[in-house]
């Protein structure tokens, strides 16, 4: 991977790059930022850089051995680490190595969903285990094989079990002077914050609609699809991807949305216990992904309330829908709908009962949609 591979994200990669060439490399750098939109295919390009035995134009040269390592996954001196699944004597990153090899070629702007699909997760939820932060400290106590760096890039850091991530704080404390770590993560505020305080971070910002729609354009997507993808996917390429080439799950979310909203206004009990067990049978992840699709709806409601059309990210189906229901998402409940539908995300996330979870869910979004917007008389407030 090359900085030149990267679409965006342009002072990032120079600053990234000034720092290489002046020889000041932290020890540490932290790369966060929604899932999809290029944190993990930068962070590679920034491991090739630092091994490029000949790097020119302000990027790795793409053919002396150690570039050809990089793009065959197999430099000595850059070690993978990432959440895996204990079964079948799994226990760290090495142990599936051939599907993490698979992911990156394939999948390089790294959806979690993926990667659960690959190493056949199931319900359980890939983590990064003590035995991994061990495995690091064994290896970042030996000198670098080949190139000047040992560097070891670690996806999901957010996903490290608190034993393993106090394990590695004190490597990162106190880090040998050959050793560079480079974290990317989805959802920093999970990260353990003294590990947090000893990065040098990077946010990355969403990729503009312009920048999406000109990728998937490139990959054949037709211009009206690429341009409604690229409006809706709030920046990242995954899912404006997943849109534009699998728009059937998205038209499956928005008529349970509908459905959901109409029975939960409805008062209709036995409807909404139907759809829980319908959302259950979903598996976990793609359950996440329809919680995730239910607050964007509830957030793009809210702000369609404001007329302003140029604000909202909604397919004209989804428009078409909330030019009823928009009324409904108001100051007086937008707040409580979407606390309430990130907690049912982290009880599914720690495997809790999906029928439970989301009939209980339903009957309080069935309180909160009819709870009356709230008024100001005059003379009591701006």
């Amino acid at each position: 991977m090359r900085f030149r591979d990267i679409t965006g994200h342009k002072e990032i990669i120079n600053s990234l790059r000034e720092q290489v060439d002046s020889g000041r490399i932290p020890h540490a750098f932290l790369m966060s930022g929604v899932s999809g939109i290029g944190k993990m295919r930068t962070a590679r390009a920034l491991a090739q850089y630092i091994h490029c035995k000949n790097r020119k134009d302000g990027d790795s040269c793409g053919v002396c051995p150690s570039c050809l390592q990089h793009q065959r996954h197999n430099n000595p001196d850059l070690h993978f680490i990432y959440p895996v699944v204990k079964k079948d004597g799994v226990l760290i990153s090495k142990d599936v190595i051939e599907e993490w090899r698979e992911m990156l070629d394939e999948h390089s702007y790294m959806p979690p969903e993926k990667w659960n699909e690959l190493l056949k997760a199931g319900n359980s939820q890939p983590s990064i285990y003590v035995n991994e932060s061990e495995e690091i400290i064994s290896r970042a106590s030996l000198s670098a094989f080949q190139e000047d760096f040992k560097i070891f890039l670690i996806w999901l850091p957010e996903r490290m079990r608190p034993e393993a991530a106090n394990k590695l704080l004190k490597v990162i404390e106190e880090p040998f002077e050959d050793t560079i770590f480079i974290l990317v993560s989805n959802n920093d505020s999970r990260i353990l914050p003294t590990i947090l305080s000893r990065t040098q971070r990077y946010n990355f910002k969403p990729l503009s609609e312009g920048e999406l729609s000109g990728l998937l354009r490139e990959k054949g997507v037709s211009e009206d699809i690429a341009g409604e993808a690229a409006r809706i996917s709030e920046g990242s390429l995954q899912r404006a991807d997943e849109i534009a080439c699998h728009p059937e799950e998205l038209l499956e979310f928005s008529d349970m949305f509908k459905e959901m909203m109409r029975s939960a206004y409805g008062l209709r009990a036995k409807n909404l216990r139907e759809l829980s067990e319908t959302m259950a049978a979903y598996g976990r992840e793609k359950l996440m992904r329809y919680l995730s699709y239910c607050g964007r709806m509830v957030r793009e409601n809210y702000i369609y309330n404001y007329n302003l059309p140029e604000l909202v990210m909604m397919t004209h189906e989804e428009a078409a829908f909330s030019s009823r229901f928009a009324p409904f998402i108001h100051d007086g409940n937008v707040e409580q709908l979407s606390e309430e539908i990130a907690r049912a995300a982290q009880d599914i996330e720690r495997n809790g009962n999906s029928k439970i979870v989301m009939f209980d869910l339903m009957l309080l979004v069935s309180r909160l949609v009819r709870k009356p917007k709230e008024t100001v008389l005059p003379g009591m407030g701006s």
